[in-house]
């Protein structure tokens, strides 16, 4: 396929579930999706189109979290990125890592420093933080207050 019709093939196949889409250049494509819509999407892009998993990322945007799913379909050089947005009170979605093994340790590092619950996943245990670290703590979050003043934060989170 080539880049238009990949692209025509996703607003066909997905057009109910997309609610923006970003032509932003000739290497990278960004569609807002609804929440729903991710494992049906990002599966399809993964194992249909032959791209390759390549990071996710979310950040804290009051009253939304916010989670791009990026994807590499290296043939074409074309980077697409899936956004989400999610209740920032109850930042909840469906998990990729039971479908695509790549997710885990993404999924468990945004549950962590976000407070996105990620339904279904296999391995939901904790990935980076310590064990003593208080619940419903999240410290990526914009309204973070920095819970345990002794602590040495020299060396990561």
């Amino acid at each position: 396929m080539t880049r238009d019709e990949v692209l025509q093939d996703l607003r066909e196949r997905f057009g109910e579930d997309i609610l923006e889409f970003t032509d932003k250049s000739p290497t990278r494509v960004y569609i807002e999706i609804k929440p729903e819509s991710i494992v049906r999407m990002g599966t399809y892009i993964f194992r249909n189109l032959g791209a390759r998993f390549n990071i996710a990322s979310g950040t804290d945007m009051p009253p939304v979290i916010e989670i791009l799913y990026h994807f590499i379909i290296e043939d074409l050089n074309l980077l697409v990125s899936l956004r989400v947005k999610l209740d920032r009170e109850n930042p909840e979605i469906a998990s990729l890592a039971k479908e695509i093994e790549a997710f885990n340790w993404i999924e468990r590092e945004i549950s962590e420093l976000l407070g996105v619950t990620f339904t279904g996943h296999p391995d939901p245990r904790r990935l980076l933080l310590a064990d003593n670290w208080p619940e419903s703590v999240y410290p990526l979050r914009q309204d973070y207050v920095e819970w345990d003043e002794t602590a040495d934060r020299t060396r990561g989170v």
